[in-house]
């Protein structure tokens, strides 16, 4: 009998053992040391920067808009609509987005609504924040619109800017997601 409580109180000292150091290998970000967290920090940033650099690589994304303005300094608009959105797969370009037409005041407000089957001189850049997107269609229209996307890889934000001969540019600021 005094054999059987001997090998007993020995295996409850062993599995309160193990269950401290258990508890020693699993700490909460508070308990946990600084360096530890930043380091982890850093490769998640590093993996998303990445992530985004091979979306925009890929040519299959798509730009969300969140607000739109008439440059050079017209009133800052919200896009609460999540039906707005430009769509790139290869060379081809799904756009549905609002904006922004007239020569003088009063400007109006129409929408861009256009799948486009080819994309005239279609560029991606590399630059030291991000990438630059760029690519030229009529609309089926008598002007050529020039689309430019600034990507930034570590936010995942982008501006894109609108431009045509005709009208003031419209610029746009949004976030990139990917297409599946």
């Amino acid at each position: 009998m005094k054999r059987f409580l001997v090998i007993l109180s020995a295996l409850l000292l062993l599995v309160a053992a193990m269950s401290v150091v258990g508890q020693k290998s699993r700490l909460s970000p508070k308990e946990e040391r600084r360096e530890v967290r930043e380091k982890r920090r850093a490769q998640r940033l590093a993996d998303y920067e990445k992530m985004m650099d091979s979306i925009v690589l890929s040519h299959n994304f798509q730009f969300n808009p969140q607000t739109m303005q008439r440059q050079p300094a017209g009133p800052m608009r919200n896009i609460l609509n999540p039906e707005y959105s430009v769509g790139i797969w290869g060379t081809v370009a799904d756009i549905c987005l609002p904006y922004i037409k007239g020569y003088t005041p009063p400007y109006y407000v129409t929408i861009l609504n256009y799948t486009i089957p080819s994309l005239e001189n279609f560029v991606t850049e590399q630059t030291q924040e991000g990438w630059l997107v760029s690519f030229q269609s009529s609309l089926f229209s008598g002007s050529t619109y020039t689309f430019l996307f600034e990507i930034y890889s570590r936010t995942g934000g982008a501006t894109l800017t609108i431009k045509n001969p005709w009208y003031n540019d419209v610029q746009y600021s949004g976030t990139i997601t990917q297409l599946y």
